[in-house]
């Protein structure tokens, strides 16, 4: 909903309200985000701690999985905070100053988990204005490409099967290469892409080739030190100096590479994607080289740490609770205005692990994407109180599954079954997802509107659910 149709057609002071409520600074989600970061520091800690305890112990290595089991769905859970930070970055809310966002977002959000701001801004936004959109919301068309999609309404066992199933390590790494390739390349039926200007794929693979090659190259020097075969000190040294011999390369790659090489797109980047994607190298050289001197001093299996507290959950736990919240934020849901989401009350584990940033708030969030993540309760309320149509088809989930018997709210499960199957709602759009975001082609999302709207009103006619 736009802050109009809240706010201004209803009178000054509530428009006087909403704008409050959407009021962003440059402070307080450093607080959010240092919060995460202690969280995952500390879990880090204390693993490589327990692991001293184990082999002081002279115990076998199996007694390290207990640890090292709650550490990955710890570190899985704060990278999916990660995405929460990405996310509000996304939205131009997560500080108010427009580069400070973006810088924060990749620095701190974006490249620790392998992607930009931008590019997931693409994906993110266009979801927003077709939410629910079979052929233009990426979500949608992303997950049925992958194969995670679920045939909502699903039954309560089918639902728990289906979780199951997302065990399968071939199915969370198929989910992250899905991802990126959506988020980060354009894949799909994005309608924000230029696909008569999607610029050289070694725009991307330079960057790629760089990201993965580099960790290999360092663990295969320093073993070779470790192993004997040659100075520690020495191959740590080369390791170190080829590091930087590849980054100074690809930097100047990206420095000279001509602007048309860069793919465009419907939304111009904050910052240029030249600009992004070596800051994205550096990012990297630092981390890994940071790992090197490390390893080195400490004498410790930093690079093996990396790879088992870190590289593990971004293809185990991590997918996991992004594929979970997808379904339950969208599944079994339509295209209406006040129906495409719900909200939910859980308990804070589930809340940080499956609902990252506000994102248990998530119809409110849907209804204006320009209120940060903790103003989004306050919004709900406001939503409550000032507007009857939120307040009678909204919907609020309570916990992860209510007995038949209660007269309570539905819980997570409930909702996605047949009993709560949205009917006959109008499909809206979400054209004032796109109220920050600097546009060059007016025309041609207009375009993409229109179309989206028939083909919508076409396959699902009802009362109008506008205000």
């Amino acid at each position: 909903m736009s802050t109009a149709s809240v706010g201004e057609a209803s009178g000054p002071a509530r428009a006087q309200t909403v704008r409050g409520l959407k009021a962003r600074d440059n402070t307080t989600n450093f607080i959010y985000i240092a919060q995460v970061y202690l969280i995952m520091i500390v879990t880090i800690a204390a693993t490589i701690w327990s692991y001293g305890l184990v082999a002081d112990a002279g115990l076998g290595w199996w007694w390290n999985i207990p640890a090292t089991f709650v550490a990955i769905v710890i570190i899985g859970a704060s990278q999916h905070q990660l995405g929460g930070v990405i996310h509000e970055g996304t939205h131009y809310i997560l500080f108010e100053d427009r580069k400070l966002n973006e810088i924060a977002s990749d620095w701190l959000g974006a490249f620790p988990i392998y992607t930009s701001t931008h590019a997931f801004r693409l994906h993110h936004l266009s979801h927003h204005q077709f939410v629910n959109d079979p052929t233009r919301d990426p979500n949608m068309d992303q997950a049925h490409a992958s194969g995670h999609w679920l045939d909502f309404p699903i039954h309560h066992i089918d639902f728990l099967v289906e979780i199951v199933k997302q065990l399968n390590p071939v199915r969370l790494v198929g989910y992250i290469v899905a991802r990126a390739r959506y988020s980060a390349l354009g894949a799909g039926s994005n309608p924000y892409t230029k696909p008569d200007k999607s610029g050289s794929p070694w725009a991307i693979r330079v960057g790629v080739i760089f990201m993965v090659l580099m960790p290999f190259v360092q663990v295969g020097l320093i073993a070779a030190g470790k192993l004997g075969y040659a100075n520690e000190g020495l191959m740590t040294g080369i390791a170190l100096g080829l590091l930087a011999i590849a980054c100074a390369a690809t930097i100047i790659y990206y420095l000279f590479l001509p602007d048309e090489a860069y793919a465009e797109s419907l939304i111009n980047p904050v910052l240029s994607h030249r600009v992004t994607t070596i800051s994205r190298v550096v990012y990297l050289t630092i981390l890994f080289g940071a790992l090197t001197i490390t390893e080195y001093f400490t004498k410790a299996p930093v690079w093996g740490y990396y790879g088992l507290l870190w590289i593990l959950p971004l293809f185990s736990t991590f997918p996991l609770f992004m594929v979970l919240r997808e379904w339950i934020q969208h599944g079994n849901a339509d295209r209406g205005r006040y129906t495409n989401s719900r909200v939910f009350i859980v308990n804070p584990i589930l809340r940080y692990a499956v609902f990252p940033f506000g994102m248990d708030y998530h119809l409110p969030h849907h209804i204006n994407a320009s209120v940060p993540h903790y103003r989004l309760k306050d919004f709900h309320e406001y939503l409550v109180d000032k507007d009857e149509k939120y307040a009678s088809k909204a919907l609020v989930v309570e916990g992860w599954m209510q007995p038949e018997d209660t007269k309570g709210p539905p819980g997570i499960v409930d909702v996605l079954g047949p009993k709560y199957t949205p009917q006959g709602n109008r499909v809206h759009i979400d054209n004032d997802t796109l109220i920050d975001a600097d546009i060059n082609d007016k025309a041609a999302i207009a375009a993409q509107v229109e179309a989206s709207q028939k083909e919508g009103d076409a396959a699902q006619r009802g009362p109008d659910d506008s205000t």
